[in-house]
């Protein structure tokens, strides 16, 4: 196709479920070449995931395309990719806090400014398991009652990384908890508004307790919540091909993967997007 014609390009899609996902059906040719980026954003903030099925991506090309969409942001170690696993031997130290994504999460919040969206590209799958759920939080806030979004409006929440460890090593040693809890914590709002005009739920394991609660209501607000948010209405699980590639808007997603067999050998090759919005404006 020449480069006129990818400039005249259609995006075609699918929707998922009314309330989360699309698959995207365009080639790479047609993604690569730019001309649709403006429009695959504007479709991943209104259903929060996008899936591009086995289209291939190299390391290269996922990279490009990250750029294409708003900026490729360096990973943990400041690589432009990071290759997501819990084999210790590729990933050492942290692969222990990567068994943190077998349980809802938000990427980001610990940081002031989180990135706009991760994308992940199936290498290696897991003959067993390695799936990934997808809960999208936006659309869960609209469907409250109203009486709800009031009561639940000011609140604020502590997160932290020791809460969410806990969940997978829930009889820590001490040089562990001391580790996870030199990491720090954030204040954050339990309902996030978006320079659009949106807004959406702040949940997931690093959700430690909302603050000026009993801690039995507060478990009750944030497992209620988060409860709500993963119900079917709200939620997508990917079963994975080798080369497919998923975005999700991380603001107002939380993901996990099911369990697998750190042994299996499951790999994903993973870019963010740079963060454009600050979870409080």
């Amino acid at each position: 196709m020449a480069v006129t014609d990818l400039a005249q390009t259609e995006l075609h899609f699918e929707v998922i479920k009314p309330k989360i996902g699309a698959r995207v059906l365009n080639s790479k040719a047609e993604l690569l070449s730019g001309a649709l980026s403006s429009r695959i954003n504007a479709l991943l903030e209104t259903s929060g995931v996008l899936i591009f099925p086995q289209i291939n991506f190299t390391d290269e090309e996922q990279i490009q395309f990250t750029n294409l969409l708003g900026g490729n942001v360096n990973e943990i170690r400041g690589e432009a990719m990071f290759k997501v696993t819990l084999d210790e031997k590729i990933n050492q130290k942290i692969a222990e806090y990567l068994k943190g994504s077998l349980f809802w999460h938000i990427d980001g919040t610990m940081h002031s400014m989180p990135i706009r969206a991760s994308m992940l590209t199936a290498i290696v799958l897991a003959s067993e398991g390695g799936d990934t759920d997808f809960a999208n939080t936006a659309s869960a806030y609209d469907a409250l009652p109203q009486e709800r979004k009031d009561a639940i409006a000011d609140m604020r929440v502590v997160h932290s990384l020791w809460r969410s460890q806990l969940y997978h090593t829930p009889e820590p040693s001490m040089e562990q908890l001391e580790d996870w809890i030199d990491k720090g914590e954030a204040e954050l709002p339990l309902v996030c508004t978006h320079k659009s005009g949106r807004k959406s739920l702040v949940l997931g394991n690093t959700a430690h307790y909302v603050k000026g609660l009993d801690p039995k209501d507060s478990y009750r607000v944030l497992h209620g919540l988060r409860e709500f948010a993963t119900g079917e209405a709200f939620s997508y699980r990917h079963k994975w091909t080798v080369g497919d590639t998923v975005i999700w808007d991380n603001r107002t997603s939380l993901h996990r993967a099911t369990p697998y067999d750190p042994a299996s050998g499951r790999m994903m090759h993973r870019t963010i997007l740079n963060g454009t919005e600050a979870w409080e404006n």
